[in-house]
């Protein structure tokens, strides 16, 4: 008798010839996640990865909670493989879904039988589990619609497998079936759930965050820092780019009107997130705008910054509402690092009244003030590399 781990896929199913490669990236994701916490046997059959521990020491609820943040899994649950023997299953489900009998008031069970040379029907192994159960916790009721418990038993090749409810997983897509993105990271609460979301749909990341010391300081750096390790704990590693940007919005400042500073500081940050990017052969920049939330997150305000994009720019949150981003924020764990009061560089010589409806001639009318490649090349040579997470 083995604790072991089965895993839903979910959304792979639908891939058809592509499935397999799917399968294997998710798998390899796994591996990456959990192989700290010591050796296991990765199993595929029947729309199913099956993790198996190669030891009895490992600490099953650490590596059931770290495959709960992996995308690319719809549902998973702790299961014991048994013999198959309708003895052994009556006498090991009991014991082995104790802790979530004990609670429930009803419960029902369920059979699978891929064994079709197994000599029980899936009926006939319900009725005997069933029974088994209620001769343990004689105070339960079966409810065949809505039970608290539903109780599984899987009978394939090999073995039998006995589990209770299964949990939601993180849904999605396995990291790395979709490319590489480059997230744009400040320390607010919005462009966290941004890059997020974007790894939910198979995208590996890196970041771009933007200091300006001595406006801003050593903590907000670490804040950016933290804040990318809970993300990572859902999509694996980032390659964090940490670019030195005091220089060009003290120039931003000196040269250009007041209520275009942050328009100029966002095409900055665009260019040369770009061009981070294009080396680490990224496909897509990702921001945390929504529309609307702030002026520089107006329609006109969003077409200025995209002009000087060499890429696409993704926004996932670009119809949220801050409550709705708020709450994934609180799910990732991400909230309340994002409110620490440790500020970017975006409030850094923020405008009483910054433009709202601004034009791409606007703009570079103002930037011929500004000796715009020497500024990024110089801003690009100032950056220093991390990689946050597993």
């Amino acid at each position: 008798m083995k604790e072991i781990i089965l895993i839903k896929n979910g959304e792979l199913a639908l891939k058809g010839l592509n499935r397999a490669t799917f399968e294997d990236i998710l798998i390899k994701n796994i591996r990456k996640r959990i192989k700290p916490l010591g050796e296991f046997e990765y199993r595929k059959e029947q729309s199913t990865v099956s993790v198996i521990p190669a030891t009895d020491d490992i600490d099953m609820d650490e590596v059931a909670e770290r495959i709960g943040r992996v995308f690319g899994i719809a549902r998973y649950s702790r299961a014991l493989q048994v013999p198959k023997s309708m003895a052994e299953i009556c006498k090991c489900a009991p014991k082995y879904l104790e802790d979530q009998l004990r609670f429930a008031k009803t419960f029902k069970v369920e059979a699978k039988r891929s064994d079709k040379k197994f000599p029980l029907t899936s009926p006939e192994i319900s009725a005997e589990v069933g029974g088994a159960i209620l001769s343990e916790f004689p105070y339960l009721k079966v409810d065949v619609r809505n039970p608290e418990i539903i109780v599984t038993i899987e009978i394939r090749e090999k073995f039998a497998f006995i589990r209770g409810n299964q949990l939601k997983g993180a849904g999605g897509l396995p990291t790395g079936t979709a490319g590489k993105s480059t997230v744009l990271i400040s320390g607010g609460i919005d462009s966290p759930v941004a890059a997020y979301m974007m790894a939910k749909r198979g995208l590996v990341l890196n970041a771009v965050h933007f200091a300006s010391p001595p406006y801003t300081s050593p903590q907000s750096e670490d804040k950016v820092f933290r804040l990318l390790k809970q993300v990572a704990a859902y999509s694996g590693s980032i390659t964090l780019f940490t670019v030195g940007f005091t220089e060009i919005q003290e120039e931003i400042r000196d040269n250009c009107p007041e209520d275009m500073f942050t328009l100029v500081m966002r095409r900055f940050m665009m260019r040369i997130a770009s061009a981070i990017a294009e080396k680490e052969d990224s496909k897509a920049l990702i921001t945390g705008e929504s529309l609307g939330q702030v002026a520089s997150q107006t329609l006109p305000a969003i077409a200025c910054t995209d002009a000087v994009a060499t890429m696409p720019v993704f926004r996932p949150l670009i119809g949220n509402d801050k409550d709705e981003i708020i709450t994934v924020s609180r799910k990732i764990g991400t909230f309340d690092i994002s409110i620490e009061p440790f500020e970017d560089c975006c409030t850094v010589f923020t405008p009483k009244h910054p433009k709202t409806k601004p034009t791409v001639q606007m703009l570079e009318e103002v930037e011929k003030n500004l000796d715009i490649d020497a500024l990024a090349q110089r801003a690009l040579e100032n950056t220093k590399v991390t990689v946050v997470g597993f």
